[in-house]
C-alpha cells in the first residue's frame, strides 16, 4: 500500500478478543469500521458497518469459555469472509493475536495491519528476544528464564531465587500466571502454566505496583501519553485468577518523578524495537520507584477509552497519523481528572441482564444470553475527580448490575 493509498483511508478492519473501544473510537474518527472478535457484544455491532463473532450470541445459549474457546485461527477465517464482502483499507489489532505470528503473516497479506509489522511483534514477543535486547539497552527487568520440563523448572527457580512468578509464554489476561514461595508451589504453577503452553516463563518476583504505559511513537519520536495503574486479580469483580486482568486507572498516582522515569523508560524501548503507532508497556515499579519493564503490547490497549477520556483525544487518530505520516500528537493541559475500566467477572453462571441501561456499561451481551461462572460479564468505566471516588461508583454500579441478574445451575 502506497502512502496515497493509505491517506485514503475509509475503511478500517479492527479485529481481537475484545473489540469494542477500538472500533468506537475509529467510527468516532470518522472511519467505516468492519469488525471481527470472540464476543460479539451488542455495543460492538451498534458501531460497526458489520462485525463477525466467534460466539454466537443467543438467549438461553453459553457463552462458553475464553481460555478454553478462543481461537486466532478461528478469527483469521471470520476476517477472510469479512475480507472477501467488502474493500478494506487497513487493520487495526486489539488484543488477542500478539503470539499468533503465523495468524498475523496471513492477516497482513490479506490487509495491510496499520501498525506494526508481524516482524516487529514478534520480536517483542519472543520473551528470550525481548529480554536479551532490554539488557542491551540498560533496561532493568525480572531476571526471566523459558523452560520446559519441571525439572528446568526448579534449577531456574533455584538460580532466580524465590518468591518467582510462574506464567505460561503465550497468553493473555494474566490467566494461569501464579507466585510460588517454594517448590510445593512451583509444581502446582508449573502444571497450571504448562496446560496453556508448552514454554513456560520463570520470573524474579518484584514487589510493587503494577503498572502500564500508553504511547504513540512513529518514526520521528516517542510520545508517552500516560502511565495507569493496572488492576489485578480483585475478587470483588469476581476475578478468579490471582493475576488476572481487571482493567486499568488512568492515570496512575504516583510522584511525578516516577511517572516521568516510566515514560522515560517505556520511550527508548519503543525506539529500540522500532514500534509505530499505539502501543502499551506492561510494567512493575518497584518499591524504591524503579519502572520494571514486564513485556510490551504492540497493539491498542484495554486503556483506550480511558486514556481518550483523560486526555481530551482520538488515539485512532493519533495512531493513523503516526503510521502514515510520522506525526506526533501534543499533549494538551486539562482539568485533572482520573478515568477507570473495570471488568466485571460472573459471581456464578447466570442469565445476562439487559445491561444498555447501566451508565458507563460496555462489552454489552445480548440479554438473556448464559455467562459462566468467572467469565467476563461486561466491563464499566467511570470518571471521576480521583481513585476513591472512581472505586467507591464502580463497586456500586457493579452490585446493582449483580442483583439485576438471575443465576442459573446446570
Amino acid at each position: 500500500m502506497t502512502e496515497v493509498e493509505i491517506l485514503n483511508l475509509r475503511n478500517l478492519f479492527v479485529i481481537g478478543v475484545d473489540s469494542v473501544s477500538l472500533a468506537a473510537s475509529a467510527k468516532r474518527a470518522g472511519y467505516e469500521v468492519f469488525a471481527v472478535d470472540h464476543f460479539g457484544d451488542q455495543d460492538l455491532k451498534r458501531v460497526c458497518r458489520e462485525s463477525l463473532s466467534a460466539i454466537k450470541q443467543r438467549p438461553g445459549r453459553g457463552c462458553g469459555y475464553l481460555d478454553r474457546d478462543f481461537s486466532p485461527e478461528f478469527l483469521l477465517q471470520l476476517a477472510k469472509v469479512l475480507l472477501k464482502r467488502y474493500e478494506i483499507d487497513a487493520a487495526l489489532l486489539s488484543s488477542g493475536l500478539d503470539d499468533s505470528s503465523d495468524i498475523l503473516f496471513e492477516l497482513n497479506e490479506l490487509v495491510p495491519i496499520l501498525g506494526n509489522h508481524p516482524n516487529i511483534i514478534g520480536k517483542t514477543r519472543d520473551k528470550t528476544v525481548f529480554f536479551r535486547e532490554l539488557d542491551r539497552i540498560g533496561v532493568s527487568h525480572p531476571e526471566t528464564a523459558v523452560v520446559e520440563d519441571l525439572e528446568e523448572a526448579r534449577k531456574e527457580s533455584k538460580d532466580i531465587g524465590y518468591p518467582i512468578v510462574v506464567k505460561p509464554s503465550r497468553g493473555f489476561g494474566g490467566t494461569g500466571v501464579r507466585k510460588a514461595e517454594a517448590f510445593p508451589q512451583l509444581k502446582r504453577a508449573f502444571r497450571d502454566a504448562s496446560f496453556l503452553d508448552e514454554n513456560v516463563l520463570i520470573q524474579e518476583y518484584i514487589s510493587g505496583i503494577h503498572a502500564s504505559a500508553s504511547l504513540i511513537s512513529s518514526i520521528k519520536g516517542v510520545v508517552a501519553l500516560t502511565v495507569n495503574e493496572q488492576l489485578i486479580g480483585m475478587q470483588e469483580f469476581g476475578q478468579r485468577e490471582p493475576f488476572g486482568y481487571c482493567g486499568n486507572v488512568v492515570p496512575l498516582s504516583v510522584p511525578r518523578s516516577v511517572a516521568d522515569e516510566c515514560k522515560s523508560v517505556v520511550g527508548g524501548v519503543a525506539q529500540h524495537f522500532g514500534l509505530v503507532g499505539s502501543n502499551g508497556v506492561d510494567l512493575v515499579i518497584s518499591r524504591q520507584g524503579v519502572p520494571y519493564v514486564i513485556e510490551v503490547n504492540p497493539r491498542f490497549q484495554g486503556t483506550l477509552e480511558c486514556v481518550e477520556r483523560v486526555l481530551g483525544m482520538n488515539i485512532v487518530e493519533a495512531h493513523v497519523e503516526a503510521c502514515v505520516q510520522g506525526g506526533l500528537p501534543t499533549i494538551s493541559k486539562r482539568t485533572p481528572i482520573s478515568c477507570a475500566r473495570f471488568v466485571l467477572f460472573a459471581p456464578q453462571r447466570l442469565i445476562a441482564p439487559e445491561l444498555n441501561a447501566f451508565e458507563g456499561a460496555r462489552d454489552i451481551p445480548l440479554p438473556g444470553v448464559i455467562v459462566e461462572e468467572g467469565e467476563p460479564l461486561c466491563s464499566i468505566i467511570v470518571e471521576g475527580p480521583n481513585r476513591g471516588y472512581i472505586l467507591q461508583k464502580a463497586g456500586e454500579t457493579a452490585e446493582a448490575i449483580r442483583d439485576s441478574c438471575n443465576y442459573t445451575i446446570g
